[in-house]
């Protein structure tokens, strides 16, 4: 797993042992996890900072030093369920709508339902 990765499942391990998510060094990932988690309950939740892989560009540079700027999120809910692609999309970027305010640049989202998900080819 890469370092930069965050499950719900690991985030409820650290409180378990009694640590704060934002231990992890991975606070914009953490609260973009809290909003998401809260709101549409997962059933898997991948929060990937790719934030390196797009440093040079200026949107990046201009949106925060420290990078926490981009993010590949995977949502697996059946909070999803009667919502079509874009309906998934705009409730997500509501959920979040503080985290752009304060410097995330860009989300690469992929939201299903966990039929839809069970559907995917494994690979």
């Amino acid at each position: 797993m890469r370092p930069n990765r965050i499950r719900a499942r690991e985030k409820r391990t650290l409180r378990q042992e009694g640590r704060s998510v934002t231990q992890t060094g991975q606070d914009r990932a953490a609260r973009i996890g809290r909003a998401i988690h809260d709101r549409l309950a997962p059933v898997t939740l991948d929060i990937v900072d790719d934030s390196a892989r797009h440093a040079h560009h200026a949107g990046a540079r201009e949106a925060g030093k420290g990078g926490e700027t981009h993010y590949n999120v995977l949502v697996v809910s059946t909070g999803f369920e009667g919502m079509g692609r874009v309906q998934r999309s705009r409730l997500v970027h509501d959920l979040l709508g503080g985290e752009f305010a304060s410097g995330l640049h860009a989300l690469s989202l992929t939201l299903r339902t966990p039929d839809e998900h069970e559907r995917m080819p494994r690979g």
